[in-house]
């Protein structure tokens, strides 16, 4: 079959357009053709190799983590999904491989597409969504009346979070560029930051949860404007130890302690805030659980450009420009 395949880390490494195997299907398992891709950030930093202590994959290697598309063949212990079936899933670390024209994904990381969004608006979702969900509602236990700061708002997961957040009952603030100060708010956004005039840490304050995704200074001033007791999520790092110890790593825990307690653990604890990383899961009871959002329009896909499955590459190449508003997705026909 034909996909896009990584042959070395690197930031200045490509994807090349090749022939592999087609996947082999587990017992649990469904082979999805796709007919949509979402092309996210997290492809690139393992390109460029930013997780290879984290996500240790064996090169070569197909990326993309977000699908949708249909059932072509079931594996004989799966009992959710049949032939013909229209899907979409983040699959699991390890099983990724959405730039391509087959993929193999459990079952349990798998969901029926919303029948009101097409192909592409689905493959738009599920990484983003389950981001949110997992900070904002796992992590966070956001409740009505809270105040949350979502960072950069106009970007893939800030546009879903903006709309959970909303959702769930939350003041809403979130940084963005004036030009699209007028989307965000549509969103849902109360309070907006244009990041390029004013500073975020001067206008904010007492805040229950921050949605961090941007470096480590904005990690640093986000700790400034949290309540003691508040939280900070990120997702952009550093881990932390729980992180560390969820996927069996000790070697990796100390270096985090070490870390952390140098930095950010130390000025969270003197704060009196909470520090977590997420690296967030595929799960399909979650994903079940943001189609039921769909479909009742409290959640609405927020797509910037669609690329051709031939130009994947410059769409990857695209969404590190920092440019995209809310996601970017090839299409395989």
């Amino acid at each position: 079959m034909k996909a896009f395949i990584l042959e070395k880390y690197g930031k200045e490494s490509s994807l090349r357009l090749g022939e592999v195997p087609e996947p082999e299907l587990r017992d649990d398992e469904v082979l999805v053709k796709v007919h949509a891709a979402g092309v996210n950030l997290l492809d690139s930093k393992i390109k460029g190799g930013e997780f290879k202590l984290i996500l240790p994959y064996k090169l070569p290697l197909v990326l993309g983590h977000d699908v949708a598309g249909v059932v072509v063949k079931v594996g004989p212990k799966v009992s959710q999904f049949k032939v013909g079936d229209e899907v979409y899933s983040r699959p699991d670390d390890f099983r990724i491989g959405a730039f391509a024209e087959l993929i193999a994904i459990k079952q349990d990381s798998l969901a029926i597409k919303p029948p009101a969004l097409t192909m592409v608006e689905a493959a738009s979702i599920p990484l983003v969504g389950l981001t949110a969900w997992q900070a904002l509602i796992e992590k966070a236990n956001l409740k009505p009346g809270q105040k949350v700061f979502i960072q950069a708002g106009s970007g893939g997961v800030g546009t879903f979070a903006i709309q959970l957040a909303k959702h769930l009952g939350a003041f809403v603030a979130t940084t963005t560029s004036a030009a699209n100060i007028d989307m965000v708010k549509g969103l849902g956004a109360d309070l907006v930051v244009d990041y390029k005039k004013d500073d975020f840490e001067k206008i904010l304050r007492d805040y229950d949860v921050v949605l961090n995704s941007q470096d480590s200074e904005t990690l640093t001033k986000s700790l400034n404007i949290l309540k003691p007791g508040g939280k900070v999520i990120s997702i952009s790092g550093p881990p932390d130890p729980a992180f560390a110890k969820k996927i069996g790593a000790p070697w990796l825990m100390k270096q985090i302690v070490r870390m952390l307690s140098s930095g950010i653990r130390k000025k969270a604890n003197h704060r009196k805030v909470d520090y977590s990383f997420l690296f967030m899961r595929a799960n399909g009871s979650q994903l079940r659980e943001i189609t039921a959002l769909i479909e009742s329009g409290v959640i609405r896909p927020v797509v910037d450009r669609v690329f051709p499955f031939e130009a994947t590459a410059e769409a990857l190449a695209y969404v590190e420009t920092g440019r995209a508003k809310g996601k970017v997705v090839i299409k395989m026909m």
